[in-house]
């Protein structure tokens, strides 16, 4: 059994909890804001900027010192279907498994610290899976129609591509017959995008250019441009030895091509009725979650503290984008990269033991690795078959 495979699976969902504990403290700041209060966030070890606030404001949640968010909880609840079918995935699966998971099955919600349904603490967007397959019992393929375009699927669709292991394609094409179960347009695009990050950070022996590569490459519209021209200004600044804020900055300037949010991300009721492109489809727009860890990574030349590092403190969705580059170098790399010291802070302040749910993930994906191969196998001996001796590249000539 490969355990080089089974430490980057490790290290993918370390790396996702790792991004998301660190960044979830500052969530919804500026890069400004972050470095007026914190400085520079580089421990898990932080105070949420909300703590001080009553509960009530604060929706009862806590955060900080390691506890981690509905990212890193919605990627657990996506293993937990592949465990469940052991096979790949389409929109079935979100109106089915993926439904079951949200709202059937209980589990440690470590922001709530209880025991709950995980759609209690779900983001509207991600409620919306909910509300379309079992509410409104839509056709599966058409649950991400009239959904506020965001983030939501590309934050844990990382999944995916483990299951695609080496083969970016595959990965792209069930990551978007799934998630269109939940989000459309370009923020179902994401999804495609990130799920081919991760299976591509699989190949051994590449690159965190070559990865970024693949998915300029197999993107479409507005992210494929948004990806393309973060990693040319990622590049450029690289060379130059720019600082973070100069990199922050620029990438900030890049992504407003794309996404006219900026540092307006909190939903506020002076903003009920406002007119805004924000949200909605477009085949000119991209989420600004993947093209900036993308661009974090390559800044920092795959290097896996660093780039979430600088993800998280460039600041507004903190979480999301430190989950997208953790994912990509966790898989990357191997779990030598994540600190020994914060993965039991990790496992400690969610009550989880992530190892263990990385080894039973890993084990399911193995099977329909498995398959897949006795699957191709079988294929290759009916076009045998079917072509003769001369074979195929014959009948083609």
């Amino acid at each position: 059994m490969p355990s080089s495979f089974r430490g980057r699976v490790r290290a993918l969902v370390h790396g996702i909890a790792f991004g998301d504990a660190l960044g979830a403290p500052v969530e919804k700041l500026s890069a400004a804001d972050i470095r007026a209060r914190y400085g520079r966030v580089t421990s898990l070890e932080t105070t949420w900027h909300k703590m001080s606030l009553p509960e009530a404001a604060r929706n009862g949640r806590i955060r900080g010192n390691g506890i981690v968010t509905d990212d890193t909880l919605m990627t657990l609840a996506l293993m937990d279907v592949y465990g469940s079918v052991r096979r790949h995935l389409d929109a079935w699966d979100m109106a089915d498994g993926m439904v079951r998971q949200i709202v059937w099955t209980p589990r440690w919600i470590p922001e709530l610290q209880r025991e709950t349904m995980l759609v209690e603490r779900l983001f509207y967007p991600e409620k919306w899976i909910f509300q379309r397959h079992q509410l409104a019992s839509c056709d599966p393929r058409q649950g991400g129609i009239g959904n506020m375009v965001n983030c939501g699927a590309a934050m844990y669709i990382a999944p995916v591509g483990v299951v695609n292991a080496c083969d970016p394609k595959a990965a792209y094409d069930e990551a978007i017959a799934f998630a269109s179960g939940h989000q459309e347009s370009y923020g179902l695009e994401a999804a495609g995008a990130m799920a081919a990050a991760v299976a591509a950070a699989f190949v051994p022996g590449t690159s965190i250019e070559r990865i970024v590569d693949t998915v300029i490459d197999l993107a479409k519209d507005g992210t494929r441009l948004a990806i393309a021209d973060i990693a040319e200004r990622a590049r450029k600044m690289r060379r130059i030895g720019a600082d973070h804020a100069a990199v922050c900055d620029a990438f900030h300037s890049v992504i407003t091509r794309y996404s006219s949010i900026g540092d307006d991300v909190n939903h506020l009721p002076e903003k009920a009725g406002r007119l805004t492109d924000a949200y909605r489809p477009s085949r000119l727009a991209s989420i600004e979650e993947l093209p900036l860890a993308l661009g974090f990574c390559l800044f920092n030349d795959g290097d896996f503290r660093s780039a979430i590092e600088d993800g998280i403190n460039s600041g507004r969705d903190t979480d999301s984008i430190g989950v997208m580059a953790g994912a990509v170098l966790g898989a990357l790399h191997g779990e030598a990269v994540v600190d020994a010291a914060d993965r039991a802070t990790l496992d400690g302040a969610n009550s989880m033991d992530l190892a263990a749910l990385a080894d039973g993930f890993c084990d399911t994906a193995l099977a329909i690795l498995a398959d897949d191969r006795a699957a191709a196998e079988q294929r290759e001996v009916a076009r045998a078959a079917l072509f003769g001796e001369a074979g195929l590249a014959q009948a083609i000539a």
